[in-house]
């Protein structure tokens, strides 16, 4: 192997709606000091930017100064302050964030420090359970959104160190609670949800949350159009003093229109965005998806010292989808051609275990928190296909209307199988106050196989390594070494082998940073990380194959709170060298440059106003930069840098004796034509100027 060294106007609104739920914190809490405490189920309101613990592998609820990781949690009253509906809506208030190559109308395909966080291994329902973000992730039924960024292999198996994404599901409260939410946008969505929750029982033991809400999908594209639905239900069992019991059960479907995806072609270079209203794709062309997600959970207090978790969960996504992608043929007329591509019964499940023994020990003035755990995950995946049509007729500036095209011969696709089981012990070790050592390993055993192909196994061993330093209880200064075996990743759609599951390698991560909690309970945090990962290429069969190594190198620095009484504020920036440092024969002309859909720069700025002279009232506005990409790694094109602006703004009022807000939110304000996603040669635009007005009454 070669190396380096390393402009529309708004149409008006016909009526105003619901929105926003009331709040409950997790509700089971493990010790962090030598006695463990009586379990508990019963839920807190949480009312701030930030959050006091996390909830991401080993480091269940942890203050975020004891994590020796950058990590940053969306609380519920972000997005609410956003009207946020979307996985990305909450996420773009974190550094290093952008979309990989397709848009945003059907669900969000993220990526972090320009790594592309896999959708069937890195979206954690409460810690644990791996969802599958191949439809929107619903955000009515979450508390918060947490984002654990780089390596997390130690708790989590084979997964690439883009970071953990973990959605922290409502709990039932401990108060009755009824909210009722309706909203419209302006392009004519309109939309309801219901949130309950209720205790019942001898001594209260028993509690429910229930969120449902419905709604029809008007994004502002021409011809698109759908619906969405969610279910969950959340219920919590104080079986004991010292036995809890936890279920989470959600379905939630989406049935839209998919817009095309614009090709790459170098010798044009990448074309200016065209007008976000249009739509390249026929309305007929579907992208029809619903998941199902059940997670049992149960903690047990063994004595003051020793806790036992056990966990079981099944996550389930299943969809058809006709998607296009649109090659232009002649920049200057717009003559185009559409490729239609056909997938239907497609299924992804993904099936979860988890044993956890956690307790302290003392010896002489060292304290030990220990960790003992075995994981099993059992991923398959199976669907159907038929042959692409292509050379349909389009115009890339003036689209025309595409009539149904029927799809020739179903054929199944291959069918992937991969088991991931591991043990794993983890240690904290407290020396006095100021210093704490965190050391782990997973012994892990893993094997895949795609369709007739070869069967990988492999047994890896992964090291963790972190030292934390506290020069008071509100500074954490800290340095980790992370060392995982990682899969090469799926391959991806466009190519011949689409689907297989690629052989794994090793990712290796370091990180330096520091965090502190200043005054009025304001969080900052600044890291160092230096990651290097396997690389991703194109073989001359058009396959998606390993084919050597790339790093990322950068700063990424942090800070969200309450400044005081009237403001409210989150930021965020990375600053990011990336480069591929090894390549192999497929690509060796890909020696020394940047990964594609990977930004030098983001930065995200959000604030809210409360307005003290008419108390309930508050202004907010955000600001989300996104630095050029690369649309594939031989950097033969970068989309350009795009800046967008949020606007919104609340009032908390009664109506009688009813609670009501009333709200009202502005994205991409300017309405500014740009392309959100990018990535293995597509160009994808985003979202036009969207108003959405709700109103919220609880009972």
């Amino acid at each position: 192997m070669q190396r380096t060294r390393p402009t529309a106007t708004l149409r008006p609104i016909a009526l105003a709606s619901l929105v926003s739920c009331m709040v409950a914190a997790p509700a089971w809490a493990q010790s962090n000091t030598s006695t463990l405490p009586q379990v508990e189920v019963r839920a807190g309101e949480s009312r701030a930017f930030t959050s006091s613990s996390i909830q991401v592998g080993t480091f269940r609820d942890q203050d975020p100064l004891d994590v020796p990781l950058t990590n940053q949690a969306i609380t519920r009253e972000v997005i609410e302050a956003q009207g946020s509906t979307t996985l990305y809506g909450a996420l773009r208030n974190t550094a290093g964030v952008s979309h990989a190559q397709i848009g945003n109308a059907t669900y969000d395909n993220i990526a972090i420090r320009g790594l592309l966080v896999d959708n069937q291994r890195n979206y954690r329902l409460n810690g644990s359970l791996p969802i599958v973000n191949l439809i929107d992730t619903p955000l009515e039924n979450k508390e918060r959104v947490e984002v654990l960024k780089g390596a997390a292999s130690l708790y989590y198996g084979l997964v690439p160190p883009s970071g953990i994404v973990n959605l922290v599901t409502k709990r039932p409260t401990a108060q009755p609670l009824t909210t009722v939410t309706t909203s419209i946008n302006d392009h004519g969505a309109v939309g309801a949800h219901v949130d309950l929750s209720r205790r019942y029982g001898e001594g209260d033991e028993k509690g429910i949350r229930l969120n449902v809400a419905a709604g029809t999908q008007e994004v502002g594209v021409s011809t698109f159009e759908g619906s969405r639905s969610l279910f969950s239900l959340a219920h919590d069992l104080r079986i004991s003093r010292d036995a809890t019991l936890k279920l989470d059960l959600e379905h939630y479907r989406k049935n839209v229109s998919e817009p095309a995806t614009i090709v790459f072609n170098s010798a044009q270079g990448v074309p200016e965005p065209v007008d976000n209203r249009l739509n390249h794709a026929g309305q007929w062309q579907r992208y029809d998806a619903e998941a199902t997600n059940v997670l049992l959970r149960s903690d047990i207090n063994l004595d003051d010292t020793w806790a036992l978790t056990l966990e079981a969960g099944h996550a389930e996504t299943t969809r058809d989808r006709n998607f296009s992608t649109l090659a232009i043929n002649d920049l200057t007329t717009g003559a185009s051609s559409l490729n239609v591509f056909y997938q239907r019964n497609q299924r992804f499940a993904n099936t979860n275990a988890r044993a956890e023994l956690v307790g302290a020990l003392q010896t002489g003035d060292v304290s030990h928190e220990l960790t003992f755990g075995f994981t099993s995950n059992a991923r398959r995946f199976k669907g159907e296909g038929a042959p692409t049509v292509s050379g349909i007729s389009q115009n890339y500036y003036n689209p025309r209307v595409i009539n149904p095209v029927a799809a020739g011969t179903w054929t199944p696709a291959a069918r992937s199988r991969v088991n991931d089981r591991g043990l794993y012990v983890f240690d904290r070790i407290r020396l006095g106050d100021q210093w704490q050592v965190l050391a782990g390993v997973r012994r892990g055993n893993y094997s895949s196989q795609t369709g007739t192909g070869p069967t990988f196994k492999y047994d890896e061993t992964s090291p963790n390594l972190s030292v934390i330093y506290k020069p008071s209880s509100d500074v954490s200064i800290y340095g980790s070494y992370l060392e995982a075996l990682d899969e090469g990743g799926t391959a991806r759609f466009g190519r011949t082998n689409v689907g297989e599951v690629l052989p794994p390698a090793v990712n290796k991560q370091r990180e330096l940073g520091i965090k502190t909690r200043l005054a009025g309970g304001i969080q900052a945090q600044a890291a160092l990380f230096d990651i290097s990962r396997p690389l991703v290429t194109v073989d001359g069969n058009n396959r998606d194959v390993l084919g050597g190594e790339s790093t990322y190198r950068g700063l990424e620095v942090s800070v969200g709170g309450e400044i005081s009484r009237q403001w409210s504020l989150l930021a965020s920036a990375v600053f990011l060298d990336a480069e591929i440092t090894s390549v192999s024969a497929f690509n060796a002309n890909e020696l020394g440059k940047t990964p594609e859909n990977t930004a030098r720069s983001t930065f995200s700025l959000f604030g809210e106003y409360r307005i003290a002279s008419v108390p309930g009232w508050s202004l907010n506005g955000g600001v989300y930069f996104v630095g050029k990409r690369a649309v594939n790694n031989l950097n033969q094109g970068y989309v350009p840098a795009y800046t967008t602006v949020s606007l919104g703004t609340r009032y908390a009022t009664k109506w009688g004796n009813s609670p009501v807000t009333l709200q009202a939110n502005l994205d991409n304000a300017t309405n500014r034509d740009y392309w959100v996603g990018t990535g293995g040669n597509f160009l994808s635009a985003g979202l036009p100027r969207t108003l959405r007005v709700a109103a919220t009454f609880a009972f």
